[in-house]
């Protein structure tokens, strides 16, 4: 996946589908002559840090991470595609450690994130170790600890 991260360097818009369309054309020396003219201002508008390249691994960590928020200036493309409507809707995690008591719980997750218990359901924080968070109702969000009982909650951190 190809993101670009501004306008680019050279006047003309920068597109994989420039480089893609090259495979349509017949004659060998006029298609490689459009594959180094595409790639080479590909490579040029990457080089000026105009565009950049990332791998669906590095698209499923910034779901990961970025999952709790809304981030409605990072491109839909960036968020991938994991429910319906291309948002990542539920994600585990392992949980680092649990403060409060019951009805107000804090839960702060190894990879940094924090969470904090929202309604007043009774959960006790008997050392938990996995954290399950998914969207609920009106951009809502509700956690399971080790499978237990589901209790809404906000992102923090």
């Amino acid at each position: 996946m190809i993101i670009a991260l501004g306008a680019p360097a050279v006047a003309e818009e920068i597109s994989t589908e420039d480089v893609y369309a090259c495979t349509a054309i017949e004659t060998d020396a006029e298609r490689l002559a459009c594959y180094d003219a595409a790639v080479g201002r590909l490579q040029a508008a990457e080089e000026a840090g105009e565009v950049t390249t990332v791998t669906r691994k590095e698209v499923e960590q910034v779901q990961k991470d970025s999952f709790g928020f809304s981030i409605p200036s990072l491109p839909s493309i960036v968020l991938g595609k994991s429910g319906e409507d291309g948002n990542l809707t539920e994600v585990t995690q392992p949980v680092k450690s649990i403060r409060g008591g019951r009805g107000s719980l804090i839960v702060y997750l190894e990879n940094g994130q924090i969470w904090r218990q929202t309604d007043s359901k009774a959960i006790r924080n008997s050392g938990q170790s996995e954290a399950q968070i998914y969207e609920a109702a009106l951009g809502s969000y509700k956690i399971k600890l080790d499978g237990g009982l589901a209790f809404r909650a906000e992102r923090i951190k």
